[in-house]
This record gives C-alpha cells, structure tokens and sequence, in this order.
C-alpha cells in the first residue's frame, strides 16, 4: 500500500483512541472548564462560516458530523507522518517521533492556524487543565500513528 494512504489509515485509527480518551478525561475537569472540546467548537465555528446555524444543538446527527469531521482531520494530519517515518524504526523509536509530531500537530494547530484564522483562541488563552487534556490526547494520538505506521512499515519490508 501506499504509504501515504497507510498513514492517513494510521491517523484516521489513531484518532478513536484520542477521541475516547478526551471524552473520557474531560469528565474530571473542574465544572468551569467542560465547555465543548476543540472537535465540537472547530466544527460550530466551520458550520457558522458556511451559512449553517450558529446555535447548533448536540443532536446525534451534528454528533456524528463532529465526529466525522475530527477524524478526517487525524487521517490528513496522519498522512504527513510518513514522511518522518522509517521501517528500520524499533518501538522506542517510533514512539518518540509519534509523541513528537503529536505534539507538533498540536502547537501548529492551537498555537498557529486556528488563532490565525479566529476558529479558536490560541491554547494561551485555555486554563492549564484543557491544555494538558488535549496535548495527553495528541500525544496519544501520535504513538497509536506511529506504532500502526511503523508495524504496516516493517511488515511491507519482510
């Protein structure tokens, strides 16, 4: 397969253990900061800009297009990781360069293109707990792309 098609498979995988741990984590912020998480707002803010109602509600239906959208997004950001990956790369390896473009993927976006385009804040401006939740979850996003990547790579070589 193509490694950029195995990448992107990667990060579209590699997004539902992201994805449940910051359903999951997002329960023991203090009250004050369980507003929706950047999946939620990114997809309000991308509705309103096409014409789309401001005030949407969490139906299943926005929900499921939420959660479409967040996804796709881990299977393009994912697809750029086959540049940095390599077969020869143990566990250890590809772990360390998973959690670094995990992070990578997040300052770029909460520090970069998302201010600049006024989807969101920039995470500066997020209490310290939200930010530690969604740099954990890239994290983790990173070295669940990284070991699918690196696997699908080895096995490629055999």
């Amino acid at each position: 397969m193509n490694p950029w098609i195995t990448s992107a498979v990667a990060g579209l995988v590699a997004t539902g253990p992201m994805t449940l741990f910051m359903r999951a984590a997002e329960r023991y912020l203090p009250p004050t900061q369980r507003y929706p998480l950047p999946p939620q707002q990114i997809t309000a803010k991308a509705a309103r800009r096409i014409g789309l109602s401001a005030n949407t509600p969490m139906t299943p239906a926005w929900e499921f297009k939420t959660y479409l959208a967040h996804f796709a997004y881990g299977a393009l950001a994912g697809s750029a990781f086959q540049q940095i990956a390599s077969r020869r790369d143990g566990t250890s390896a590809a772990l360390a360069k998973g959690s670094a473009f995990g992070l990578a993927v997040w300052t770029l976006s909460y520090l970069g293109y998302l201010p600049a385009l006024r989807i969101l804040p920039p995470a500066t401006r997020h209490p310290p707990k939200r930010n530690a939740l969604m740099i954990v979850a890239h994290l983790i996003w990173g070295s669940v792309l990284a070991l699918l990547v690196s696997r699908s790579a080895r096995r490629r070589a055999v």
